[in-house]
Formats: C-alpha cells, structure tokens, sequence
C-alpha cells in the first residue's frame, strides 16, 4: 500500500458510503448508532476498517420531505470480490430491516460500494454491478467525506477529482459536518425527535 503524509493514495482502496434517516425496526436507536452498529457488524465480515470521514447530516437527494441522512465513508481492506462484498454489505442492511422498494426512499441503512480499488465494471449484465457507483460524484454527502479520507482519489474512467467535487457540489446541496459536541443533536434532526 502507498502512503503520503498519513494519506493511503494506493490504487486499490475500496469506499463503502453510509446512511440511514430511519430508525432500525421501529426500534429507539438513532440512525447515528445504526451506522456505528453497522460498521461494527461489517468489521466481523471479513474486512477490515482503515478509516472512517467524520459524520455529516445531509437533506434527501432528490429533495423530499423525508428526514434528513447520516452518512459518512469508510476505507476498508478485504480479499471479497466487489461481488460478495456488496452481497456481505447488502446482508448488513437487511439485519437493520433494510427494505428496497424503490429508488430514494427513506432507508433504516444504506451501505453502497462506492469505488473497489480502480476496478471498473459498467454493469452491461443485469447480475454485474456498477463501480465506480454510477453517481459516486454527484451527491455531496458521498463527496465531502470521501475528500477526508481519500483526497487524492480520481475517477478511474473520466479522470475527475474528488477534491474538485467538493466545491462544485458544496453550492449545490446542503450538507453539515458533524463534530462530537453535535451528534445528539443530529440524531435528533434526522429522526425528529
């Protein structure tokens, strides 16, 4: 592995996104701690964390009337294929109840394999992903905590920063960072209590 000043820049770092503006089961856990939980459940799987971007609380994209997300991005090391990573992290969000009935919706957890190393797969069979994820450079929440913990990271297909995402996107979508002083309150914004 590759490192500069702390930062991992190897071409094979694997990002997982994480969300969730729904509590896990009706259950009185925020969606805070079901994205902790999470990664801990995910650390039992056969990989291994490296690091984690800071917590931030995002508004729904499309904008709806849903609560607004907790997301955050992970590094994580594993020998899984992108295939049974994403089947392991598919497992996760159904042991949160994790229901998939329609794109945008309102989720107890979501675990999205954003980039696996430079692999890229286009997704021409019905049973291939897609990596990078098809709009890993189009939401802010995605965007501002992978630039954390991977700024050197760039499309492997058409070559675009991360770091020059953040900016773009920063004017366009409302997205707050989270400091240890401010997650009971976000665990109140996101889930209104």
């Amino acid at each position: 592995m590759t490192r500069r000043k702390g930062v991992v820049i190897d071409d094979e770092l694997i990002l997982v996104g994480l969300g969730a503006n729904l509590r896990a089961g009706g259950q009185s856990i925020s969606s805070l701690a079901t994205c902790q939980v999470a990664l801990l459940r995910l650390a039992q799987r056969a990989v291994t964390l490296r690091r984690r971007s800071g917590w931030y609380v995002s508004a729904p994209v499309p904008s709806s009337s849903q609560d607004w997300y907790i997301n955050a991005v992970v590094a994580l090391d594993t020998r899984l294929t992108p295939a049974l990573l994403l089947k392991e992290l598919l497992s996760v969000e159904s042991c949160f109840g994790r229901v998939r009935s329609g794109r945008w919706g309102a989720r107890t957890l979501d675990l999205d394999l954003l980039a696996y190393g430079q692999v890229v797969c286009d997704g021409n069979s019905p049973d291939e992903l897609i990596l990078p994820h098809p709009r890993i450079l189009e939401r802010a929440f995605v965007v501002q905590p992978m630039a954390e913990i991977a700024p050197a990271w760039s499309h492997p297909v058409n070559g675009r920063s991360i770091k020059g995402q953040v900016a773009v996107l920063r004017r366009q979508q409302r997205l707050l960072a989270l400091s240890p002083g401010t997650l009971e309150i976000a665990g109140k914004i996101c889930n209104n209590t």
